[in-house]
C-alpha cells in the first residue's frame, strides 16, 4: 500500500541516485516502495528477452538498459501512463540507423533513443528526436547525459501521471501559484533538460508530500496521500483537473 514504508528521504536520495547508475536504481526502489506500491522480481524483463532483442537487432543492449529493463520496464504504472517505454521486441534502430529507439511520446509527437555510436558506453546519453511534418529537418538533440538518470525522469514523470485521487493538474498555473510553489517546496536536484535547452527547462519540486513536476504548461502533481494533494491544491486554487 503506498505510503506504509519508512520515510524516504527523498532530496537526498535523489541527489544520492544521480550520481551513478546503482544509485539510480536504489532511488527507484526506494521510491517505488514509498511512493507506489514497490518493486519485486516480476516487475523487470528477463535475461533472454534482452538477448533476444540483441540478437534481433544485431547489436549489444548498454549495461545501464539491461539493468533497467530487469528492475522496473514492465510496470506500466511507472514508465506508460503518458509515453511509453518500449518492451524488449519493440525496441528497433531507426531508419536513418543514428540511434536505438526505446521510448515514444503518447502521440507519436517525439521519440527517445540511445546513438549507435554510443552503444558501447556502460550508461550512455540519450537524445530525443521530434516528428516533424518535414522529415528533412528532424535530427536527434541532446535529452540527458546518462541512460539511468533518464530513467529516474521517466519513474517521475509517469508516476506523477499515474492518475488516481492522489494525482492532479494544474493548468496554465499564474505567477501567484508558481510563487506558492517556490516559497513552499523544495527545487530538486534533477538536471536541466532537454540538456543544453534555453530557459529554465522542467523543473521538480518536494512539498509537505507532494511531488511537482513544472513543465512550463502546467503542474503535475502526485501526492503521498490524496490528503496531501488537497492541502496543495488548495495553496494554488488555479484550473485544477484531476488526472
Amino acid at each position: 500500500m503506498t505510503g506504509t514504508t519508512a520515510p524516504l528521504d527523498f532530496a537526498g536520495a535523489l541527489a544520492r541516485g544521480l550520481r551513478n547508475r546503482n544509485g539510480a536504481w536504489e532511488f527507484i526502489r526506494a521510491y517505488a516502495a514509498r511512493w507506489m506500491d514497490g518493486l519485486d522480481e516480476s516487475d523487470g524483463w528477463e535475461e533472454a528477452d534482452l538477448d533476444a532483442a540483441e540478437n534481433r537487432m544485431g547489436l549489444r543492449l548498454p549495461a545501464a538498459l539491461r539493468e533497467a529493463y530487469r528492475l522496473f520496464a514492465r510496470r506500466t504504472d511507472l514508465t506508460g501512463n503518458h509515453d511509453r517505454l518500449l518492451a524488449p521486441s519493440e525496441l528497433y534502430v531507426d531508419a536513418a540507423r543514428e540511434a536505438l529507439v526505446f521510448r515514444h511520446e503518447n502521440q507519436g509527437a517525439a521519440s527517445w533513443g540511445i546513438l549507435l555510436q554510443t552503444l558501447r558506453e556502460e550508461d550512455p546519453a540519450v537524445l530525443i528526436r521530434a516528428d516533424l511534418a518535414d522529415r528533412s529537418v528532424e535530427r536527434w538533440e541532446r535529452w540527458m547525459d546518462r541512460f539511468s538518470v533518464c530513467c529516474v525522469e521517466i519513474v517521475l514523470s509517469e508516476s506523477v501521471q499515474a492518475g488516481g485521487e492522489a494525482c492532479g493538474f494544474l493548468h496554465e498555473p499564474a505567477e501567484e501559484d508558481l510563487l506558492v510553489l517556490e516559497q513552499t517546496c523544495v527545487r530538486l536536484s534533477l538536471p536541466q533538460y532537454p540538456a543544453g535547452g534555453n530557459g529554465p527547462g522542467i523543473r521538480w519540486f518536494l512539498g509537505q508530500d507532494v511531488l511537482v513536476r513544472d513543465d512550463g504548461a502546467g503542474l503535475l502533481v502526485r501526492g503521498l496521500t490524496a490528503e496531501a494533494l488537497d492541502r496543495f491544491r488548495g495553496l494554488t486554487p488555479g484550473e485544477w483537473i484531476d488526472s
